[in-house]
């Protein structure tokens, strides 16, 4: 999770403007800056509370595909930043997201 937050920070630095000029985007920068903060959070909940681990871990990676497939939806749209990078990162984060949440769901406790 922590792997997806990283990419979801530095998509969102990307739209604020710093690293790629003429990129910026504030709506998606926002957006992408939640739910990097849920997956961190989300991660933060598996190390102190091992116990909730795998409900935090499906929570943080659920909302994060649900996020991630609203921005999907933005691009196909028109509405949202829709440049080759954009769709191409979406794709790779969504299979990130549903291999994440598929071996969540299928964790149990030992």
């Amino acid at each position: 999770m922590l792997a997806e937050a990283f990419t979801l920070g530095v998509a969102s630095t990307v739209h604020a403007g710093y690293l790629v000029p003429g990129h910026a985007h504030a709506q998606a920068r926002i957006a992408e800056a939640v739910i990097a903060t849920v997956l961190v959070l989300a991660s933060v909940e598996t190390w102190l509370r091992p116990a909730h681990a795998r409900r935090a871990a499906i929570f943080g990676q659920g909302f994060a595909l649900l996020g991630t497939l609203v921005g999907l939806g933005t691009i196909v749209a028109g509405i949202g930043p829709g440049s080759t990078g954009d769709v191409v990162y979406h794709a790779l984060l969504l299979a990130l997201l549903v291999a994440g949440l598929t071996w969540a769901v299928r964790c149990r406790r030992v």
